[in-house]
């Protein structure tokens, strides 16, 4: 069993576990249900090229970043930054994140909020709606084309945005009219090997009338201009940025230059 099956045989089981636990009613009656989506895409069109933050205490490849992590305080470090949005990883078998990291970080800032994790049924929409998101992350090599459309519909009908994530060819034709932003994973999440160039071998096959994001594996402003010359809007960065000593410091890295797209 590679550590994405693992994954997602241990998120079918806890979801099962939430549903006897907090009802959706509970979810669409809490705060954060009630607010409006602030639009990721748009933020990262907003940018000469947008970065997307990501807080991460570990993770299977990496190990242990950053354990003391304070979602508080580095949301704001973020926001302060000037970054196009903010991902939040919520899993916490193999992450150490909690939905509560979701909910402090909305708390403190206006910036567009991803809910990063391992969405495979329609409930964790809601929780990621009453947690305050602005945006889900489908991943498209672990959903049947047709269930990523409903779980999209149903994303949208809340006011959430999509974010879906690909990482090879394949997985191309499950993309719908539904998906808001369409990020190009570099790293193989059954193998936990990330390889920068297939951002560059995807780009030609990607739909140029949506906001794109290459994903994984990205810590050079080197690199970020590339990508935006390949026609990229923006990337998610998650290890070189929250493992840093000073993450303001290097997200200011990623911004040095203006590109023109």
């Amino acid at each position: 069993m590679n550590i994405l099956t693992e994954i997602i045989a241990h998120k079918r089981q806890e979801v099962e576990h939430l549903k006897k636990q907090v009802s959706r009613k509970n979810l669409e009656d809490s705060e954060f249900f009630k607010l409006e989506c602030n639009s990721l895409s748009d933020s990262i069109r907003s940018k000469n090229f947008g970065i997307i933050a990501e807080m991460k205490r570990k993770s299977p490849s990496a190990g242990a970043i950053r354990t003391d992590l304070n979602p508080t305080q580095l949301g704001k470090r973020y926001s302060d930054s000037g970054v196009a949005g903010i991902s939040v990883l919520t899993d916490n078998k193999y992450f150490g994140g909690h939905y509560l990291d979701l909910l402090e970080v909305k708390k403190e800032v206006e910036t567009p909020v991803l809910r990063k994790d391992f969405i495979v049924d329609e409930y964790q929409i809601f929780e990621s709606k009453a947690m305050g998101a602005d945006c889900i992350l489908l991943i498209a090599s672990v959903l049947e084309k047709q269930h990523l459309k409903e779980l999209a519909l149903i994303a949208n009908s809340l006011g959430l945005e999509v974010l879906m994530e690909v990482h090879e060819h394949s997985e191309l034709e499950k993309f719908n009219d539904e998906i808001s932003i369409l990020g190009v994973n570099n790293r193989d999440l059954k193998k936990q090997a990330t390889d920068l160039s297939i951002s560059e071998k995807l780009r030609p096959y990607l739909p140029n009338d949506i906001t794109l994001i290459s994903e994984s594996g990205i810590k050079t402003s080197k690199e970020t201009e590339f990508l935006a010359s390949l026609g990229y809007h923006g990337a998610l960065i998650g290890e070189s940025i929250v493992g840093n000593k000073n993450p303001s410091a290097k997200i200011e890295s990623f911004q040095l230059k203006t590109v023109t797209q």
